[in-house]
């Protein structure tokens, strides 16, 4: 696979009757619920899932996203969805990145990136962010990149 960065969180993924419109192809808003699907796998495989986030009353918010859509894809094709963190200040901010790969042909079908916000669940304030979030994101963010 063509990835634009090596040792990412990958997912695989098909189509489903679900996720197609009109056009006979993906509804562009199913890549955006893709994108938090693999979103929350990787982040609970670095450790913090939807209870921590509760517990610490902090969460990673999308302050922005973009979805640069590269081709269509069909009902029950393959796909490998990938994501990574980019960057990250380790106070407030982090960036996630996301690649979506049709491996048949071995074609980017999309690319996206959400820039992304800590805040405090209970009153949807930015806050900074907490050690563990540190900790747990520190190791899956680009090389020569720090979270904290």
């Amino acid at each position: 696979m063509n990835w634009d960065r090596p040792n990412l969180f990958t997912l695989p993924l098909s189509p489903s009757a679900d996720d197609i419109d009109g056009l006979n192809h993906t509804n562009n808003a199913v890549y955006v619920q893709w994108c938090e699907r693999i979103g929350w796998a990787h982040s609970e495989a670095l450790g913090l899932g939807l209870p921590d986030y509760q517990r610490l009353d902090r969460a990673m918010a999308i302050q922005r996203g973009e979805y640069d859509y590269l081709a269509p894809t069909l009902l029950g094709e393959q796909l490998l969805l990938g994501t990574w963190l980019q960057s990250g200040d380790g106070k407030l901010r982090m960036e996630r990145c996301f690649q979506f790969i049709r491996p048949a042909d071995g074609q980017t079908v999309m690319r996206a990136r959400w820039q992304l916000v800590c805040i405090e669940i209970s009153s949807g304030r930015a806050k900074r962010m907490p050690a563990e979030f540190c900790q747990a994101y520190r190791e899956a963010l680009e090389p020569g990149r720090s979270a904290g």
